[in-house]
């Protein structure tokens, strides 16, 4: 992503930004490599984080877009880790997000 922000935890790092051409319910995309483990490991990481990130929707700003980059520590991590790391990153990226809206206008 070009524009927008970063935050970044041990088994995730979140990418968020505003689209106002888009739709106005917020999207969630992931990103899981190889250097994540085999398929097996990268499709656990991806369930785990795409349930983890449902009940985190609301909390996203209208017109967002968020890319969710699993690290490969991700996959030896378990699901409270998970989620938690993708909490607090999406919190982060949030503030992040609305500081540096703030600072442009």
């Amino acid at each position: 992503m070009r524009r927008g922000v970063r935050a970044g935890r041990s088994t995730v790092v979140v990418h968020l930004s505003e689209d106002p051409q888009g739709d106005e319910a917020p999207q969630v995309g992931f990103v899981v490599s190889k250097a994540v483990g085999n398929a097996v490991h990268r499709n656990l990481v991806k369930r785990r984080l795409r349930a983890a990130a449902a009940p985190r929707l609301d909390t996203l700003p209208a017109y967002s877009r968020a890319v969710v980059r699993a690290l490969p520590a991700s996959a030896s991590a378990s699901y409270d880790q998970l989620s938690g790391d993708l909490a607090s990153g999406i919190d982060r990226a949030v503030a992040r997000l609305h500081t540096a809206g703030t600072s442009r206008s």
